[in-house]
């Protein structure tokens, strides 16, 4: 059995790395909102059906940004090209692909305003959905703290200091979440 001093620094630790996913899992959500520009990032979500079986686009093509809106996606195998531009015309991207044999050009129509609030709201939700995941790894490392304090393996002065350490942890995590949505927000109002 671990020694008491080990188990307050070892839930925290627990609870750092569960709020660190919950923060790496926003970025990946704020990454595939579509803004203005084209990146990469907003294709990771799409799955083209490649002789069968479901695949991340990522694993079947290479992704150029030669212009702010515009996208050459250059598949691997070019037996896949159908099932790609299938995948991407199906998805909630807005846009049409166009094919030349050996790559896939689409250009990003220009984010109407009425979109772009759609996109803002999206991502508050997102946001949101983020402070809540930080927020239950807190209340679940409390939980595991006060049953530390009612098994009698911990003072109560040492919840307090671990429940401390948890609120400024849980703090430095939603601040980073704040900050993404601002980051999201005001790259969504350029035009």
């Amino acid at each position: 059995m671990k020694g008491v001093d080990a188990v307050i620094p070892d839930i925290i630790k627990d609870a750092e790395h569960r709020m660190d996913g919950a923060l790496e899992h926003a970025r990946e959500e704020f990454g595939a909102i579509r803004t203005g520009r084209a990146h990469p990032a907003m294709f990771n979500k799409l799955l083209v059906d490649y002789y069968g079986s479901p695949t991340p686009l990522q694993q079947l093509a290479t992704f150029q940004v030669p212009e702010a809106r515009t996208v050459l996606i250059s598949p691997f195998d070019r037996g896949a090209m159908a099932g790609i531009e299938k995948a991407i015309r199906d998805s909630d991207l807005g846009v049409n692909p166009a094919n030349d044999g050996a790559t896939i050009r689409l250009v990003l129509p220009q984010l109407t305003e009425e979109r772009r609030k759609e996109y803002i709201k999206l991502t508050r939700h997102k946001a949101e959905e983020a402070r809540v995941a930080l927020r239950n790894t807190r209340r679940h490392a409390i939980d595991a703290v006060n049953k530390l304090v009612k098994d009698k393996e911990i003072s109560e002065d040492d919840a307090r200091g671990a429940e401390r350490q948890l609120d400024a942890l849980t703090k430095k995590h939603v601040d980073v979440v704040d900050d993404l949505l601002k980051a999201k927000e005001a790259e969504l109002m350029e035009v």
